[in-house]
């Protein structure tokens, strides 16, 4: 199983707008992933190793897969699309990082 992580960053001046992200982005990724897409979960940072300190990544989505192989298959045809609904909830370059499963 490996996990494609996406972290938006905690920007000074970054726009997020968990609404759209939760109610038109994530169901729209979910349609065009389809059955390649075992399971997604969003996270909303609320604070950093200390205590008031704000978090180093607003959000973080966590979307579950067979394999690599199986992640590209089903974004490369739905990849222009996807991103490019991005502007619509958040000014935020996400950061993406593909993670192996091991526990």
């Amino acid at each position: 199983m490996i996990t494609v992580t996406v972290l938006y960053p905690n920007n000074k001046d970054g726009r997020f707008d968990m609404a759209y992200y939760l109610k038109t982005h994530i169901p729209m990724v979910q349609r065009k992933l389809g059955a390649a897409l075992k399971s997604v979960g969003v996270e909303q940072g609320l604070v950093g190793i200390e205590a008031g300190s704000p978090p180093p990544y607003l959000v973080l989505a966590r979307l579950r897969f067979d394999s690599l192989e199986a992640f590209q298959s089903a974004f490369a045809p739905h990849a222009k699309a996807i991103m490019a609904d991005i502007p619509n909830y958040t000014n935020i370059q996400p950061v993406i990082q593909y993670n192996e499963e091991k526990i």
